[in-house]
């Protein structure tokens, strides 16, 4: 199993941490969170972050680390997660990869290139004034001129892109499609995990796991970054469980309707979690519901890697 990872995925409120956790017990590992919630610092409760017991069973690198005012990127991600599995294994260790989010999961299995092309400076603060002057629908006609196939792809308000993709377009080459994506990466090898449960099973788990972070107090969580400056404008704040507050502390609707919609949103988010990993066409999937337990699901996981 050497140079190989890892990777512990599926729905939110599966049980990724704890499964993660007994794996890289079991084969003496370290985990490396792609999550993009707990990330941040202050966001404890609402992430669902590793608690402090389950972070003294096994070291957790990319967790709690970066302030929820600063901007991060996938490929900043990408850039800090290569550099923690490098460290794993310079100690002998096997990188064991959790998360839910599936871009963060795709930039370590995949060779996903985000380096910005060198570009005329003049000509991107022209694009940006275009913008800003004339609107991003403007801005993204022009982009539909030049590579009718990227304006497809391209959302106009993902301004960031449009302008990247117009500047491609006259330097006579064009951004590669999100299934150009998909050529594995040779710095290791991944075995890839799938954890699922009956969908009932897994609603229910996310009902209750809501109301658990209510009650261990994600109101006051979100408040105190409210108060800190942080509004749903912010990528931070953007998490489920964190915008939905917000609107309750704008008045848009009461602390009931708020739990509601993070129930709802939850469950959505957990069928596009599932929607976005069964492409991966290697992964070997584990439906928790039909076995005894959690113990006898990890040993039967742990006895498959090991065969490998």
């Amino acid at each position: 199993m050497e140079r190989r990872i890892i990777v512990v995925c599926g729905p939110t409120a599966v049980g990724k941490t704890k499964y993660a956790i007994e794996i890289a017990r079991a084969l003496g590992g370290e985990i490396v969170s792609a999550d993009s919630m707990q990330l941040y610092k202050f966001m404890d409760i609402g992430s669902a972050k590793p608690s402090a017991e389950e972070q003294s069973l096994c070291r957790h690198h990319l967790v709690d680390m970066i302030d929820p005012r600063m901007s991060f990127s996938v490929s900043q991600f990408q850039k800090l997660a290569k550099e923690a599995i490098e460290d794993i294994f310079a100690r002998g260790l096997m990188p064991v990869v959790a998360g839910g989010t599936g871009l963060y999961v795709n930039s370590l299995i995949y060779d996903m290139d985000f380096s910005v092309p060198p570009g005329d400076t003049e000509r991107r603060k022209e694009l940006y004034a275009l913008a800003e002057e004339r609107g991003n629908e403007y801005l993204h006609s022009i982009l539909a001129e030049k590579d009718k196939e990227a304006a497809k792809r391209i959302h106009p308000n993902n301004l960031k892109k449009v302008v990247r993709a117009i500047e491609a377009a006259e330097n006579g080459s064009k951004i590669p499609g999100f299934e150009h994506s998909f050529v594995k990466t040779t710095d290791y090898d991944a075995a890839l995990i799938g954890l699922e449960r009956e969908r009932s099973e897994l609603y229910e788990r996310i009902n209750r796991r809501v109301d658990m972070l209510m009650e261990a107090g994600l109101e006051n969580e979100v408040r105190a970054l409210f108060d800190m400056g942080l509004t749903e404008d912010d990528i931070s704040m953007k998490g489920i469980g964190y915008k939905e507050l917000i609107g309750y502390f704008r008045g848009n609707y009461d602390i009931a309707e708020a739990v509601r919609l993070i129930k709802q949103n939850t469950r959505h988010l957990a069928k596009r979690q599932m929607t976005w990993f069964k492409r991966y066409k290697d992964i070997k999937w584990f439906n928790i519901s039909e076995y005894e337990d959690d113990e006898n699901c990890t040993e039967v996981i742990v006895n498959w890697l090991r065969k490998l």
